[in-house]
């Protein structure tokens, strides 16, 4: 009886064994069978294809930044400016009882500023910031204008001459002496949708020929508080000081703005940066070419104020749309097509008014020698004012 016990033992123990050997054979060739090619088919077996590695998902700009980063060039200005020997020159209590009369006299410096510009033309037109050519303070010595190099991407290095500036938007079109350059094709601004890739390319930081990805962040952004004139792309691909004037290039490798500030509370980039949308650089490009300024409609000087709700209530419109007219000179187109103090402005040629910047653009925009049709709330009733427009170049 014993014995029948030990051999029944002993065959268990070689079955379970057994079925071990079993078990991690199969395990094994399971896990050898995920790194290694699949066994091709015998028979009437039919081979699988092999699984492809699941791609980033992100799509591939070498081949757009080859063709584009040669057309964006690095812009050095220098220029003489006089800045005041008073240590209350920035001081605004100073300044409110004295104004800008430097009592203490002044002195005469180099200012230098840095930053990229877009070749838009073969021939050697550059597009680029007021900023960047004019510095700090945003304006150019007619007596002496700044000395401005430009740096190509194959190194060459070649003095530009201004073609023309405008403040307004922050642009500037520049000329130097060359044939045969590379360009960017111009893309439209009006297609760009939020979220869409886009690169931004330019010298930061004097660190030539920049390249970095990222996104529409939003379109149509105003009252940033950097220009007159803003329609703004917003984007987080990172611009950084020296950016300013280089080219904003879509998934396609067509220019859609340049780029010109950043939001940042410490001078870095914090992920919102602005260009200026290519249909309206475009647009300053051609008149600054042509004509050596930028000529804009004019309607005259017209100050104009959000409407809140106490001045909806007690001017009789129905609610907060539009603007208010506070002043306006009477020698002014306005003023002679009708227009009066605490006017309400809802309209522009059939377009709502959004607030104070948006009706500047749509009168600007508006072809010289045409009319605008201003709809206006008045005592509470609704008038509309043919208002010629005039042309105001240079504002």
């Amino acid at each position: 009886m014993s014995a029948r016990r030990l051999i029944l033992s002993l065959l268990l123990l070689v079955c379970g064994f057994a079925a071990g050997l079993v078990i991690t054979g199969r395990l094994r060739d399971t896990t050898d069978a995920r790194a290694q090619d699949p066994p091709a088919a015998t028979g009437g077996a039919q081979a699988q294809a092999p699984v492809a590695a699941p791609s980033s998902g992100l799509p591939d700009f070498s081949r757009i930044a080859e063709r584009t980063v040669p057309a964006v060039t690095n812009i050095s200005s220098v220029q003489v400016v006089r800045r005041p020997n008073s240590p209350f020159a920035n001081d605004p209590f100073f300044r409110y009882f004295f104004g800008d009369d430097d009592l203490f006299g002044s002195r005469r410096s180099l200012e230098r500023s840095l930053g990229s510009g877009v070749i838009v033309s073969a021939d050697g037109y550059i597009l680029t910031n007021n900023h960047v050519v004019a510095g700090e303070s945003g304006r150019i010595s007619l007596r002496q204008l700044p000395d401005i190099t430009v740096a190509l991407a194959d190194k060459r290095e070649m003095a530009a001459q201004i073609v023309g500036v405008d403040p307004p938007t922050d642009l500037a079109l520049l000329k130097i002496d060359a044939e045969g350059l590379p360009t960017i094709p111009w893309g439209d601004s009006e297609r760009l949708k939020v979220a869409e890739w886009v690169l931004a390319i330019g010298n930061p930081f004097q660190l030539s020929e920049t390249v970095t990805l990222g996104i529409v962040s939003a379109l149509g952004r105003t009252n940033v508080g950097i220009s007159r004139y803003e329609n703004f792309i917003q984007t987080d691909a990172a611009i950084n000081p020296g950016n300013s004037g280089g080219a904003l290039v879509n998934g396609r490798g067509e220019l859609v703005g340049i780029n010109t500030a950043i939001f940042s509370q410490s001078g870095g980039y914090q992920g919102i940066g602005f260009a200026v949308p290519s249909n309206l650089a475009r647009r300053i490009e051609d008149d600054l070419r042509q004509y050596g300024e930028v000529r804009r409609g004019s309607i005259g000087y017209v100050e104009i104020a959000p409407v809140t709700t106490q001045v909806a209530a007690q001017l009789g419109a129905p609610d907060t749309r539009g603007v208010v007219v506070g002043g306006m000179d009477r020698n002014s187109a306005a003023y002679r097509g009708g227009l009066r103090p605490l006017d309400i402005i809802v309209s522009s040629n059939g377009t709502a008014v959004v607030d104070g910047g948006h009706l500047s653009r749509l009168i600007w925009d508006a072809p010289i020698g045409s009319t605008a049709t201003l709809t206006v709330i008045r005592e509470g009733r609704r008038l509309e004012l043919e208002i010629p427009i005039q042309s105001t170049a240079g504002q």
